[in-house]
């Protein structure tokens, strides 16, 4: 038996808005970056794109609940809302942190890893926008997911060199190298819940083929 997908195209719009916050958060980290001097101004940014994005999970997953037949299955929307969400609040988490821990200067791999996290945040908003247009037979799709995970592991590849200049550090402060791995692995998280997209997406190409 062949599922169906529905035609309400509502559902896939905002999964595309939280796609596009997730976008607008990696691309305000990597103007962070590069603007290290104002990084608290870049917080407050980012705080807003995670309430932004907050709003339309809590639309979407409301959506869900009273909506009897969904375009796709129910959990399936939910774990895409969800694990989008996830990549804008692991964002704003690094911010906080940047913020918290009163960093002073990047590190040297730190632009590297933003740049890595726009790339990937930047195939997704493709990926989630293709879904509602026929995405079980789409090969661009199917592209899309694979430049995901290359995206990862490049970064995953970026981010254990910079762990591993962070430990070697000649006389480093232990309180300053605790305080950059975990900016480090929230970078790391965020990338990581890329992929879990990609996955999910991949699920459902699967099912609907």
């Amino acid at each position: 038996m062949q599922l169906k997908i529905g035609k309400d195209l509502s559902f896939y719009k905002l999964l595309q808005s939280q796609a596009e916050v997730a976008l607008r958060s990696a691309r305000e980290f990597d103007a962070l970056v590069k603007d290290f001097s104002q990084r608290e101004t870049h917080r407050i940014k980012l705080e807003d794109l995670e309430h932004e994005g907050d709003d339309l999970t809590h639309e979407l997953q409301n959506k869900v609940t009273v909506t009897f037949i969904t375009p796709i299955d129910k959990e399936d929307l939910r774990s895409l809302s969800q694990t989008l969400d996830d990549i804008t609040d692991a964002i704003e988490a690094v911010a906080s942190r940047v913020s918290l821990y009163r960093l002073e200067a990047p590190r040297p791999e730190l632009p590297d890893l933003a740049d890595s996290l726009v790339r990937a945040t930047e195939v997704v908003h493709r990926a989630v926008a293709e879904l509602q247009n026929g995405f079980h037979r789409s090969s661009s799709l199917r592209d899309m997911l694979t430049e995901i995970h290359t995206i990862e592991n490049e970064s995953d590849k970026i981010f254990r060199t910079a762990l591993g200049h962070l430990f070697d550090e000649p006389n480093a402060d232990p309180l300053s190298v605790m305080k950059w791995k975990e900016v480090f692995d929230r970078i790391e998280a965020a990338v990581d819940k890329c992929e879990d997209i990609a996955a999910i997406i991949g699920t459902v190409m699967v099912k609907y083929a």
